[in-house]
Parts: structure tokens; sequence; C-alpha cells
């Protein structure tokens, strides 16, 4: 396999980098060492850059459109990466997945319709819900000897008293890193099928799967469960692509596809970014050497993250993550008040990190980190990390903390 430098350290500062640029309007001090967004250090596939570099040199941006080749493009990696078979017609072209939530919680709720999801989980899922007047219902998550499970009875109850009309599902799921097994996504399919409950799947983080585990498309699970599934995927985390503003949305129901397509319309929104169509393409057809290979570096870093903890401050819990390039801290064994932990993240060691409660409530005591960034950086982190834990701990008798 190729070389990649994914160890090379790109400066991202003064580039309008929303993680690099943005601490002080973000009420962050000027030198915090960012680990938040989801977006990755290391610069796309070459063979991106060298499409988007022809794109540019053409000169012109006007208004474009896909042909097949596109579709065809796609049906190739989602059939090979996730033997799944796609249908041209299932396609709803999208700016970002995000969007896409948006206008599938207004096509298929009305106001104080209830939408349910399932915390601490991708903090926008609430934002939707509730900027667009519906109900949010919560059926958080269980932690159980680290691992995160869904309370199926729980999931059911509140479905049948709230009359829930959608689910958002987040499959991998964001913070926590679980890879949904078939046999939990089936028994949730089942409930949702029982009550005609429209599934809305967020599956950004397909393509990033450790070892051990397997991404299924909770809408291949069964035959049925595609009419009353819209699938949400982008290139964007896979490839590093987010600015780019390009996700691509499966809906194999023609009733459902007709009323997102109508919401999207009525949005305003039409064709995609030019060059965020060139890079998916160019992506999904030729970065997959590049992917595997980072795959396995971030393997490494994940290793390294977990052995630093386990030498250095065992008292930080990591839960093992299945899937994803971001990675969840339990820091409650601290005793740290959640206005306390966030100073000693923010002001003790100087990090930016994504806090729990973002992710709900039952995010308290927790930290989102992303590792997907060169090595040297993970590790200026941890060592940050650790000195300001010294400190704590040396402190923390006569301070109370």
């Amino acid at each position: 396999m190729k070389e990649f430098q994914f160890d090379q350290i790109i400066d991202r500062k003064n580039t309008n980098s929303l993680k690099y640029d943005f601490a002080v309007e973000r009420n962050m001090p000027k030198d915090v060492l960012p680990l938040w967004v989801a977006d990755m250090d290391f610069p796309a596939p070459e063979p991106v850059l060298t499409a988007l570099q022809r794109a540019v040199s053409h000169g012109i941006f006007g208004y474009s459109e896909t042909k097949h080749d596109y579709v065809q493009t796609l049906e190739n990696w989602f059939l090979q990466r996730h033997n799944w078979r796609i249908e041209p017609k299932w396609l709803v072209k999208s700016p970002g997945i995000v969007y896409a939530l948006a206008m599938a919680v207004r096509a298929f709720t009305k106001e104080n319709d209830a939408v349910l999801i399932q915390p601490p989980v991708y903090y926008p899922f609430s934002q939707v819900v509730k900027g667009n007047n519906r109900k949010l219902v919560t059926n958080p998550l269980v932690l159980e000897n680290g691992k995160y499970k869904m309370d199926f009875a729980a999931f059911e109850e509140k479905i049948v008293i709230n009359h829930v009309k959608c689910f958002i599902l987040c499959n991998p799921h964001n913070p926590v890193g679980r890879v949904w097994t078939k046999d939990e996504l089936l028994c949730i399919g089942d409930i949702c099928q029982r009550y005609g409950v429209i599934v809305i799947s967020d599956e950004i983080h397909q393509d990033f799967i450790y070892p051990g585990h397997q991404h299924s498309v909770f809408a291949a699970i069964h035959p049925e469960f595609q009419d009353f599934t819209v699938t949400c995927t982008a290139p964007s985390k896979t490839f590093n692509l987010a600015g780019l503003q390009v996700s691509n949305i499966f809906i194999p129901n023609d009733v459902l596809r007709r009323k997102f397509q109508r919401e999207v319309e009525r949005s305003g929104y039409s064709q995609l970014n030019t060059l965020g169509l060139v890079a998916c393409q160019a992506a999904y057809d030729k970065g997959t050497d590049w992917l595997e290979a980072l795959k396995l570096y971030l393997q490494e870093n994940l290793q390294l993250v977990r052995q630093f903890l386990q030498e250095k401050m065992p008292v930080v819990r990591l839960i093992e993550p299945e899937g994803t390039y971001l990675i969840w801290l339990d820091f409650r064994a601290l005793g740290l008040s959640e206005e306390n932990l966030e100073h000693f993240i923010v002001n003790d060691a100087k990090l930016w990190l994504d806090k729990g409660t973002m992710f709900g409530i039952e995010g308290s005591g927790f930290e989102r980190i992303n590792i997907a960034c060169p090595k040297s950086i993970l590790i200026q982190a941890l060592q940050q990390l650790y000195l300001a834990y010294q400190k704590l701990s040396l402190h923390k008798p006569e301070s109370g903390v």
C-alpha cells in the first residue's frame, strides 16, 4: 500500500478554520489546542485534490448537476463497502446531513409532533427537533460495564406514550462510538415498524469501523425496513470534505421521497456546490487506498490514547469505541463539578474538546476528543492533560475542588 504522510503537521491557522481560528469567538483562550469539531487534520486524498484542481483550472463554476456516472460511483461504493444495493431513484442530494435531518423532520412531522433521539448523541439532533417546534422525546442510552446499550423496553414505551412519529438513529453512534449490531437494529426496526415510526438514520461515520465490528446499514437489515427509512450518508467525514457541502440521502419509499423533496424545494435549495460533487465522486472512485491507510493510523492513535490513560491516568476512563474517530472519555472519577471539569480541560490542560453536556445531560462528566490528527499533536494534548491532572491531584486535598 502507498505511503501516506499522516504524521505531517499542516498549519491550519489563518485559513478561516472553525477548528483553529475561532477560539476567542467561541469564548475559549487563544492558546488552546483544538481537538473538538469532527474534521481531520489531514489533507484530502491526492485523487480528490487532482480532480478539484482540474475543475478549478477550467475556471467556470456555473450551476452543476450529476449524471449516471456519479450515481454509479455511489452504487459501487455502498455495494462493495457495505453490501447495500442502492437504486438511482432513491437518491436526493443535500448540502449536508444536518440540513437533511431538518428537512426530514419538517417533511414527516407537524408542529408539536414527537421525535425521539437517544442521548448522549450528536447535538444537532435535538436542535433540529426543537428548532422546528417539534416535541423532543429522549430515550437515553444505558452505560453498563463500560459499554452503552439501548433500552428497548423504554424505547417502545416512549414511542407509545408520546405517539412518536420519527426516530433519529445515530449509526455508528456519535459520541459514544457504538457500532450497533444487526440484532440491535432489528429490534428497534421491529418496534418502529409496529408503530409506524419513520427512521432517519444518520450513517455519516459508517466508513470508520474498528476491527471486530461491522457496520450494518439500517435500511438493509430487513427488506421491509427500507420502506420507512431515510438513510443519510456523506463523504465529508470519510475523506475530510465537510467544507465542500455535499451529502447523499437515500429514500426508497416514493411517498416519503416526494415529501422530502418538496420540503427541500420549499427551503429554496437546488443544485449543490460544484466542487463538492467533483470531490465526492473522486473520493469514492479513487480514495480507497488512502482510507485504508488512514484507518490503520487511527487505530494506532487509539492505542496511543488507551495506553497513555492506562499508564498515566487510569482515573480517566476510555469508553472503548467500536467506530468513528471521536472518542468518549469519562472524567467522573475526578469528582469535579461540570463547571470545574470545564475549567480543568480548558484553562488547566489548555485543550478545546467537546464537553459531554453538549450531547445531552447524560454526557455530564464526559468529554469528546477527536483523534484524527498527527500523533505528535495527540501526544501533546495527552501530555497537557496529564500535567493538569498532576497539578489537580497535588492541590485537590487543600482546595477541595
